[in-house]
């Protein structure tokens, strides 16, 4: 394991740690360029705005092929359920979003066997009903995903100057925090001997005035 690596470890923990206490959403935008012949998941999250509420939700994908004007439904998840109407796609979708819940907050699928005919534009629905003391309020989101087919996947400069700035910066924190920490403990280091000398001096002093002042003994 290099030396990045193991700087790497503490924060990942860290982030571990706060998503397994506080159950944290976060919307991230699907990736975008799968390679043929391989798996590739579409990425569709949707968070609820008030997280304490119950709620059940369904989740619907559609495609529409490049050059193509038209969306055809092609999975939907509900009650725990799956349905492929697409016959392109029959066993080849799989669900990867939430387990084990109605409640859906990830309603991402993975493709198996990527195909050139995959290119094309994907769109996800995300059908809410959020369960209020007196009502439902019914909420509609969509995520688009513009999927490009690949022969093989190929790192962009943007994608490699942005890591490299990420260990730069990680280092850079590292190597200032240990400086810190040195230049502190020099400093306290310095005040605790100058203390100790200003209590030398001062009872060096007070054991010479005991000396010279005369001594008043009783006749």
């Amino acid at each position: 394991m290099s030396a990045v690596q193991l700087l790497l470890v503490p924060l990942a923990l860290w982030a571990l740690q706060a998503s397994l206490c506080h159950g944290a959403c976060v919307e991230v935008d699907s990736d975008t360029d799968a390679v043929v012949s391989e798996g590739f998941k579409l990425g569709c999250i949707s968070c609820k705005m008030r997280g304490e509420v119950p709620a059940e939700a369904t989740v619907e994908w559609s495609f529409m092929p490049k050059g193509e004007s038209e969306f055809t439904k092609i999975y939907s998840y509900e009650d725990l359920m799956s349905d492929i109407p697409d016959e392109r796609f029959y066993e080849r979708l799989d669900w990867n979003g939430s387990k084990k819940t109605k409640d859906l907050q990830d309603g991402s699928i993975y493709i198996l066997n990527v195909t050139w005919n995959d290119t094309g534009t994907y769109r996800c629905i995300f059908n809410r009903t959020l369960t209020f003391t007196s009502y439902g309020f019914h909420t509609d989101v969509t995520k688009i995903v513009h999927l490009n087919v690949v022969p093989r996947l190929t790192r962009g400069i943007v994608s490699i100057l942005s890591e490299v700035m990420m260990y730069v910066t990680i280092v850079g924190l590292q190597v200032w925090l240990v400086v810190e920490m040195i230049y502190c403990y020099r400093k306290i280091s310095a005040q605790g001997e100058e203390a100790l000398r200003e209590s030398a001096l001062n009872n060096g002093s007070k054991r010479q005035i005991a000396l010279d002042s005369p001594s008043t003994l009783p006749l």
